[in-house]
Protein backbone atom coordinates (compact mmCIF):
# COMPACT_ATOMS: atom_id res chain seq x y z
CA UNK A 1 0.00 0.00 0.00
CA UNK A 2 1.55 2.81 -0.99
CA UNK A 3 0.75 5.56 1.31
CA UNK A 4 3.79 8.41 0.16
CA UNK A 5 4.75 8.80 -3.27
CA UNK A 6 8.54 10.72 -4.26
CA UNK A 7 8.42 12.21 -7.42
CA UNK A 8 11.96 12.47 -8.76
CA UNK A 9 14.85 10.20 -8.03
CA UNK A 10 17.80 13.01 -7.82
CA UNK A 11 19.50 14.10 -4.19
CA UNK A 12 16.17 15.48 -2.95
CA UNK A 13 13.94 12.66 -4.05
CA UNK A 14 16.41 10.38 -2.43
CA UNK A 15 16.90 12.30 0.55
CA UNK A 16 13.16 12.72 1.18
CA UNK A 17 12.78 8.99 1.06
CA UNK A 18 15.34 8.43 3.96
CA UNK A 19 13.76 10.94 5.83
CA UNK A 20 10.26 9.39 5.71
CA UNK A 21 12.17 6.10 6.81
CA UNK A 22 14.09 7.76 9.92
CA UNK A 23 10.75 9.06 11.03
CA UNK A 24 9.22 5.63 11.21
CA UNK A 25 6.93 5.86 8.18
CA UNK A 26 7.39 2.15 7.13
CA UNK A 27 9.32 1.70 3.54
CA UNK A 28 6.34 -0.62 1.77
CA UNK A 29 4.66 3.04 1.99
CA UNK A 30 6.98 4.67 0.06
CA UNK A 31 7.23 5.17 -3.72
CA UNK A 32 9.51 6.70 -5.89
CA UNK A 33 8.08 7.46 -9.34
CA UNK A 34 10.76 9.16 -11.19
CA UNK A 35 11.24 9.58 -15.73
CA UNK A 36 15.56 9.16 -15.22
CA UNK A 37 16.69 6.81 -11.71
CA UNK A 38 20.16 6.47 -10.78
CA UNK A 39 22.67 5.15 -13.39
CA UNK A 40 20.83 7.14 -16.25
CA UNK A 41 22.10 10.18 -18.30
CA UNK A 42 20.08 13.19 -19.50
CA UNK A 43 20.63 16.36 -19.19
CA UNK A 44 17.52 16.70 -17.63
CA UNK A 45 18.79 14.93 -14.88
CA UNK A 46 20.69 16.78 -12.81
CA UNK A 47 22.01 14.91 -9.94
CA UNK A 48 25.06 12.80 -11.34
CA UNK A 49 26.74 15.67 -13.00
CA UNK A 50 27.17 17.88 -9.95
CA UNK A 51 30.87 19.03 -8.66
CA UNK A 52 29.35 17.18 -5.19
CA UNK A 53 31.05 18.47 -1.73
CA UNK A 54 29.65 20.56 1.21
CA UNK A 55 30.66 23.91 0.28
CA UNK A 56 29.82 27.51 1.32
CA UNK A 57 28.29 28.54 -1.92
CA UNK A 58 24.51 29.03 -0.31
CA UNK A 59 22.76 32.02 0.71
CA UNK A 60 22.70 33.44 4.22
CA UNK A 61 19.19 33.49 4.93
CA UNK A 62 18.16 31.56 8.42
CA UNK A 63 16.43 28.63 6.49
CA UNK A 64 19.49 28.00 4.00
CA UNK A 65 21.40 28.16 6.98
CA UNK A 66 19.89 25.73 9.02
CA UNK A 67 19.37 23.27 6.42
CA UNK A 68 22.78 23.30 5.41
CA UNK A 69 23.79 22.71 9.56
CA UNK A 70 21.34 19.77 9.65
CA UNK A 71 23.05 17.80 6.20
CA UNK A 72 26.78 18.54 7.51
CA UNK A 73 26.24 17.12 10.91
CA UNK A 74 23.79 14.34 9.61
CA UNK A 75 25.26 13.02 6.69
CA UNK A 76 27.30 9.96 8.65
CA UNK A 77 23.48 8.54 8.70
CA UNK A 78 23.46 7.89 4.85
CA UNK A 79 27.54 6.92 4.76
CA UNK A 80 26.64 4.45 7.28
CA UNK A 81 23.28 3.21 5.70
CA UNK A 82 24.84 2.90 2.32
CA UNK A 83 28.23 0.81 3.68
CA UNK A 84 30.62 3.65 4.41
CA UNK A 85 33.38 6.12 3.12
CA UNK A 86 34.16 3.81 0.32
CA UNK A 87 30.44 3.80 -1.18
CA UNK A 88 30.45 7.30 -2.80
CA UNK A 89 30.51 9.52 0.55
CA UNK A 90 33.67 10.35 2.10
CA UNK A 91 35.62 13.83 4.14
CA UNK A 92 38.28 15.83 2.70
CA UNK A 93 39.72 19.10 3.65
CA UNK A 94 38.79 22.02 2.17
CA UNK A 95 39.80 25.77 1.27
CA UNK A 96 37.43 28.18 0.07
CA UNK A 97 37.90 31.49 -0.38
CA UNK A 98 35.81 34.74 -1.71
CA UNK A 99 36.30 38.30 -3.43
CA UNK A 100 34.28 39.96 -0.53
CA UNK A 101 33.84 38.98 3.18
CA UNK A 102 30.15 37.23 4.12
CA UNK A 103 28.04 37.68 6.18
CA UNK A 104 28.28 37.54 9.61
CA UNK A 105 25.35 35.88 10.10
CA UNK A 106 26.80 33.28 7.51
CA UNK A 107 30.48 33.14 8.95
CA UNK A 108 29.04 32.81 12.64
CA UNK A 109 26.91 29.51 10.89
CA UNK A 110 29.22 28.10 9.59
CA UNK A 111 32.20 28.75 12.36
CA UNK A 112 29.66 27.05 14.90
CA UNK A 113 29.71 23.24 13.23
CA UNK A 114 32.45 22.98 10.46
CA UNK A 115 34.68 20.83 11.58
CA UNK A 116 38.34 22.07 11.89
CA UNK A 117 37.02 25.42 10.45
CA UNK A 118 39.95 27.59 11.06
CA UNK A 119 39.57 31.32 9.01
CA UNK A 120 42.97 31.25 6.38
CA UNK A 121 45.17 33.85 6.18
CA UNK A 122 47.05 32.55 3.49
CA UNK A 123 44.82 33.70 0.44
CA UNK A 124 45.08 33.94 -3.17
CA UNK A 125 45.32 37.37 -5.09
CA UNK A 126 41.89 38.80 -4.96
CA UNK A 127 40.36 37.58 -2.31
CA UNK A 128 38.83 39.20 1.15
CA UNK A 129 38.39 35.75 2.91
CA UNK A 130 38.92 32.40 3.30
CA UNK A 131 38.12 29.47 5.86
CA UNK A 132 40.01 25.72 6.00
CA UNK A 133 37.65 22.93 7.14
CA UNK A 134 37.03 18.86 6.35
CA UNK A 135 34.29 18.82 3.81
CA UNK A 136 31.85 16.28 2.72
CA UNK A 137 32.39 14.60 -1.20
CA UNK A 138 30.11 12.65 -2.73
CA UNK A 139 31.12 10.49 -5.93
CA UNK A 140 27.88 11.34 -7.04
CA UNK A 141 26.96 8.47 -9.67
CA UNK A 142 28.13 5.71 -7.05
CA UNK A 143 26.22 7.51 -4.18
CA UNK A 144 22.94 8.17 -6.01
CA UNK A 145 23.07 4.37 -7.37
CA UNK A 146 24.28 2.91 -3.65
CA UNK A 147 21.82 5.64 -1.89
CA UNK A 148 18.83 3.63 -4.15
CA UNK A 149 20.43 0.34 -3.43
CA UNK A 150 19.88 1.23 0.42
CA UNK A 151 16.50 2.06 -0.34
CA UNK A 152 15.20 -0.74 -1.97
CA UNK A 153 16.92 -3.36 0.03
CA UNK A 154 14.95 -1.58 3.20
CA UNK A 155 11.43 -2.44 0.69
CA UNK A 156 11.20 1.46 -1.14
CA UNK A 157 9.60 0.73 -4.53
CA UNK A 158 10.79 2.51 -7.51
CA UNK A 159 9.24 3.32 -10.95
CA UNK A 160 10.38 4.50 -13.72
CA UNK A 161 6.92 6.43 -15.05
CA UNK A 162 7.17 9.95 -17.16
CA UNK A 163 4.45 12.11 -15.47
CA UNK A 164 2.83 14.95 -17.50
CA UNK A 165 0.19 16.08 -14.28
CA UNK A 166 1.08 15.94 -10.49
CA UNK A 167 -2.28 13.85 -10.47
CA UNK A 168 -0.88 10.63 -12.21
CA UNK A 169 1.61 10.48 -8.96
CA UNK A 170 -1.87 9.34 -6.66
CA UNK A 171 -2.67 6.09 -5.78
CA UNK A 172 -5.78 5.05 -4.44
CA UNK A 173 -4.12 5.03 -0.91
CA UNK A 174 -1.79 7.38 -1.39
CA UNK A 175 -1.80 10.39 1.37
CA UNK A 176 1.12 12.35 0.65
CA UNK A 177 3.23 13.06 -3.05
CA UNK A 178 6.41 14.97 -2.61
CA UNK A 179 6.97 17.03 -5.51
CA UNK A 180 10.77 16.98 -6.30
CA UNK A 181 11.30 17.07 -10.08
CA UNK A 182 13.73 19.79 -9.68
CA UNK A 183 13.59 21.59 -13.12
CA UNK A 184 10.50 19.78 -13.93
CA UNK A 185 8.71 21.80 -11.92
CA UNK A 186 8.45 24.13 -14.68
CA UNK A 187 6.54 22.09 -16.73
CA UNK A 188 4.85 19.52 -14.90
CA UNK A 189 1.40 19.73 -15.02
CA UNK A 190 -0.77 21.14 -11.34
CA UNK A 191 2.60 22.92 -11.04
CA UNK A 192 3.95 24.59 -13.55
CA UNK A 193 5.96 27.18 -11.77
CA UNK A 194 7.35 30.08 -13.73
CA UNK A 195 10.21 30.57 -10.83
CA UNK A 196 11.91 27.49 -12.02
CA UNK A 197 14.96 28.43 -14.09
CA UNK A 198 18.18 25.88 -15.16
CA UNK A 199 21.51 27.20 -13.93
CA UNK A 200 24.47 25.92 -16.17
CA UNK A 201 27.14 24.66 -15.38
CA UNK A 202 30.32 22.99 -17.08
CA UNK A 203 33.32 20.90 -15.78
CA UNK A 204 36.20 19.13 -16.63
CA UNK A 205 36.91 15.75 -15.21
CA UNK A 206 40.75 15.13 -15.19
CA UNK A 207 43.12 12.26 -13.16
CA UNK A 208 44.57 14.11 -10.26
CA UNK A 209 46.21 11.60 -7.61
CA UNK A 210 48.37 14.16 -6.51
CA UNK A 211 45.14 15.74 -4.96
CA UNK A 212 43.35 15.24 -1.48
CA UNK A 213 41.59 18.26 -0.96
CA UNK A 214 39.21 20.54 -2.30
CA UNK A 215 39.75 24.37 -3.15
CA UNK A 216 36.86 26.77 -4.37
CA UNK A 217 37.09 30.80 -5.14
CA UNK A 218 33.83 32.85 -5.24
CA UNK A 219 32.85 36.12 -6.36
CA UNK A 220 29.82 38.14 -7.34
CA UNK A 221 30.83 39.16 -10.78
CA UNK A 222 32.62 36.52 -12.16
CA UNK A 223 32.02 32.62 -13.20
CA UNK A 224 32.65 30.15 -9.70
CA UNK A 225 35.96 28.52 -9.64
CA UNK A 226 36.29 25.32 -7.90
CA UNK A 227 38.32 21.77 -7.40
CA UNK A 228 36.61 19.12 -5.79
CA UNK A 229 38.00 15.75 -5.27
CA UNK A 230 35.80 12.63 -6.10
CA UNK A 231 36.22 10.10 -4.21
CA UNK A 232 37.14 6.28 -4.82
CA UNK A 233 36.44 6.71 -8.38
CA UNK A 234 40.35 6.31 -9.90
CA UNK A 235 41.66 9.11 -8.24
CA UNK A 236 39.28 11.47 -10.58
CA UNK A 237 38.94 15.41 -9.77
CA UNK A 238 36.28 17.78 -11.03
CA UNK A 239 37.59 21.19 -12.13
CA UNK A 240 35.08 24.13 -12.81
CA UNK A 241 32.71 25.73 -13.72
CA UNK A 242 29.93 28.04 -14.73
CA UNK A 243 27.05 29.48 -13.61
CA UNK A 244 25.13 30.41 -16.44
CA UNK A 245 21.20 31.85 -15.87
CA UNK A 246 18.18 30.20 -18.06
CA UNK A 247 20.88 28.54 -20.02
CA UNK A 248 19.33 24.82 -21.58
CA UNK A 249 22.52 23.98 -23.46
CA UNK A 250 22.98 20.71 -23.28
CA UNK A 251 26.18 20.15 -25.07
CA UNK A 252 29.78 20.85 -23.87
CA UNK A 253 31.50 23.85 -25.70
CA UNK A 254 35.26 23.90 -26.09
CA UNK A 255 35.68 27.67 -25.53
CA UNK A 256 34.39 26.65 -21.72
CA UNK A 257 36.65 23.55 -21.22
CA UNK A 258 39.60 25.60 -21.77
CA UNK A 259 38.66 28.90 -19.68
CA UNK A 260 37.92 26.39 -16.39
CA UNK A 261 41.59 24.53 -17.20
CA UNK A 262 42.89 28.09 -17.10
CA UNK A 263 41.20 29.42 -14.07
CA UNK A 264 41.70 26.06 -11.78
CA UNK A 265 44.92 25.66 -12.14
CA UNK A 266 45.57 29.52 -11.87
CA UNK A 267 44.08 29.41 -8.24
CA UNK A 268 45.75 25.84 -7.21
CA UNK A 269 48.88 25.58 -9.28
CA UNK A 270 49.75 22.24 -7.48
CA UNK A 271 47.78 20.40 -10.09
CA UNK A 272 50.06 21.39 -12.71
CA UNK A 273 53.27 21.37 -10.59
CA UNK A 274 52.87 17.87 -9.30
CA UNK A 275 51.07 16.33 -12.13
CA UNK A 276 52.80 13.25 -12.65
CA UNK A 277 52.46 13.70 -16.68
CA UNK A 278 53.88 16.84 -16.96
CA UNK A 279 53.33 20.42 -15.59
CA UNK A 280 51.37 22.08 -18.41
CA UNK A 281 47.73 22.15 -19.02
CA UNK A 282 48.17 19.87 -21.83
CA UNK A 283 50.16 17.06 -20.24
CA UNK A 284 46.40 16.92 -17.74
CA UNK A 285 44.65 13.83 -18.45
CA UNK A 286 41.27 14.72 -19.51
CA UNK A 287 38.54 11.98 -18.63
CA UNK A 288 35.60 13.72 -19.62
CA UNK A 289 33.60 17.04 -19.73
CA UNK A 290 29.85 17.33 -18.70
CA UNK A 291 27.05 20.31 -18.46
CA UNK A 292 24.30 19.79 -15.88
CA UNK A 293 21.25 22.21 -15.72
CA UNK A 294 20.93 23.47 -11.66
CA UNK A 295 17.50 23.43 -11.16
CA UNK A 296 17.08 26.93 -10.12
CA UNK A 297 14.17 28.83 -8.45
CA UNK A 298 13.44 32.96 -8.06
CA UNK A 299 12.79 33.26 -4.52
CA UNK A 300 14.52 30.30 -3.85
CA UNK A 301 13.79 26.66 -2.87
CA UNK A 302 9.89 25.75 -2.17
CA UNK A 303 9.34 23.61 0.43
CA UNK A 304 5.17 24.20 1.11
CA UNK A 305 2.16 22.25 1.63
CA UNK A 306 -0.88 21.99 0.12
CA UNK A 307 -3.95 20.20 -0.09
CA UNK A 308 -5.36 18.47 -3.05
CA UNK A 309 -8.72 16.88 -3.75
CA UNK A 310 -10.15 14.17 -1.02
CA UNK A 311 -8.19 15.55 1.87
CA UNK A 312 -4.39 14.36 0.46
CA UNK A 313 -1.37 16.20 0.25
CA UNK A 314 1.25 17.59 -2.20
CA UNK A 315 4.54 18.99 -0.24
CA UNK A 316 6.40 20.93 -2.70
CA UNK A 317 10.78 20.36 -2.20
CA UNK A 318 12.56 21.70 -5.11
CA UNK A 319 14.45 24.72 -6.05
CA UNK A 320 17.67 23.81 -4.36
CA UNK A 321 19.82 24.99 -7.39
CA UNK A 322 23.43 24.56 -6.53
CA UNK A 323 23.16 22.85 -3.45
CA UNK A 324 21.08 19.67 -3.37
CA UNK A 325 23.52 17.67 -2.17
CA UNK A 326 24.38 19.80 0.81
CA UNK A 327 21.57 21.47 1.70
CA UNK A 328 19.19 19.17 1.11
CA UNK A 329 19.09 16.35 3.31
CA UNK A 330 17.79 19.76 5.23
CA UNK A 331 15.60 20.63 2.82
CA UNK A 332 13.93 17.15 3.18
CA UNK A 333 13.87 16.90 6.77
CA UNK A 334 11.25 20.44 6.78
CA UNK A 335 9.28 18.49 3.98
CA UNK A 336 8.31 15.54 5.93
CA UNK A 337 7.89 17.11 8.56
CA UNK A 338 4.84 19.35 7.44
CA UNK A 339 4.07 15.79 5.69
CA UNK A 340 3.78 14.24 8.86
CA UNK A 341 2.09 16.89 10.78
CA UNK A 342 5.24 17.95 13.31
CA UNK A 343 6.83 21.02 14.49
CA UNK A 344 9.93 21.67 12.86
CA UNK A 345 13.17 22.99 13.76
CA UNK A 346 12.54 26.34 11.43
Amino acid sequence: MTKYVIVGAGVVGLYTAFSLLEKGVSAKEITVIAEYLPGDESINYTSPYAGGNFSCITGDDPATLEYDKYTYLNLHKIQKAIGGKTQGLDRYPSCEYWDQTPSRAKIDSLSSYLDNYEVNKNLPQGSEFGIKFLAWNFNCPKFLANFQKYLESQGVRFIRRKLTHIVQAYFDSTKVVFNCTGNGSKTLGGVQDDKVYPGRGQVVVIRAPHIMENVLSWGSDREPTYIIKRPYLGDQLILGGFFQKDDWTAAVLKEQTEDVLQRTTKLYPKILEKNPNGNKIEDLEILRVAAGLRPCRHGGVRIEKEVVGDGKLLVHNYGASGYGYQAGYGMANRATDLALGRSSKL
